[in-house]
């Protein structure tokens, strides 16, 4: 079981190890070869660090090694017997590529963001920040103004508005008692958001009609939320500098290469497998 795991390992890695160590190195070292093809010490090592079988992880590294070693030369053996063609030379080039390009990003997303960059990225998003209106609520939801005019009229007449919400409310919020808790306005459909916002602490709306159906909504506070301080965000603030470091390289590699589009293709031609059969 653990041979066979390790064979299906070697070869999945196969197109992807040789890109992966293009420079010379100690990982270029070559450990044996077969018809040829050199099996190196850097294939060993990638391999190593890619098994997780528990009982790969107990054994003393000789046997660990001529275990992968075996695996490998059965790997190279194996694969001089695949017949060549378009779609297996396209899928070992897709690997190489994605292989480099993965190396590239995490290299990139290895830098750590400066406290000026954060700094910066705080100012552009809260710098001329106002307060946000924020509001705690709850509503009970039905398909039909009717039945949300009768329960508004139920209230009114001094029901409870959490026993009614948990009796009738079709929303995901109706067991527990309707309550949405605090958001803002921009979190709501416009009409649910707007019939807040023209609403009093303590008071029941008339039904609301919104895409889910029908609303009566009863708003409890309302608070003002300042922006966040830049200590409490500033691992947030460190990832998007980050993402944004990394988008811009990439953008920047993508502008300044040769790029010569043909086309005079037939876009159809994507669909037409038959092609990779090709030698």
């Amino acid at each position: 079981m653990l041979k066979a795991s390790c064979l299906a390992l070697a070869i999945g890695l196969g197109a992807l190890v040789p890109a992966a160590l293009a420079e010379e190195s100690e990982a270029d070292r070559v450990v044996a070869t077969v018809n040829g093809q050199p099996i190196t010490l850097g294939q060993m090592i990638l391999m190593r660090q890619s098994m997780t079988d528990p009982m790969a992880q107990q054994l003393p590294d000789q046997a660990m090694w001529d275990l992968m070693l075996d695996q490998l030369i059965r790997q190279t053996a194996v694969a001089e017997a695949a017949r060549d063609s378009a779609g297996l030379r396209a899928q070992i080039e897709l690997q190489r590529r994605n292989a480099m390009a993965t190396a590239t990003v995490s290299r990139l997303a290895e830098a750590e963001p400066s406290d000026e960059a954060i700094a910066a990225a705080y100012d552009r998003l809260f710098g001329n920040a106002e307060p946000t209106t924020e509001y705690n609520a709850a509503h009970i939801l039905v398909e039909t103004e009717e039945e949300a005019a009768e329960i508004k009229a139920l209230i009114d007449g001094g029901a409870d508005f959490g026993d009614l919400a948990e009796q009738r409310s079709t929303g995901p919020s109706g067991p527990n008692r309707g309550d949405l808790g605090w958001f803002s306005a921009d979190q709501m459909v416009p009409p649910f958001a707007e019939a807040v916002a023209a609403m009093q602490p303590g008071e029941v709306s008339d039904p609301v009609q919104t895409e889910f159906g029908w609303h009566v909504i009863r708003l409890a506070e309302t608070r003002l939320r300042e922006a966040p301080e830049l200590a409490e965000i500033r691992d947030q603030l460190a990832q998007m500098v980050l993402r944004e470091t990394v988008e811009t390289e990439i953008q920047r590699l993508v502008s300044e290469a040769d790029v010569q589009r043909v086309e005079d293709i037939d876009p159809a031609l994507i669909n037409d497998t038959s092609l990779l059969e090709a030698e």
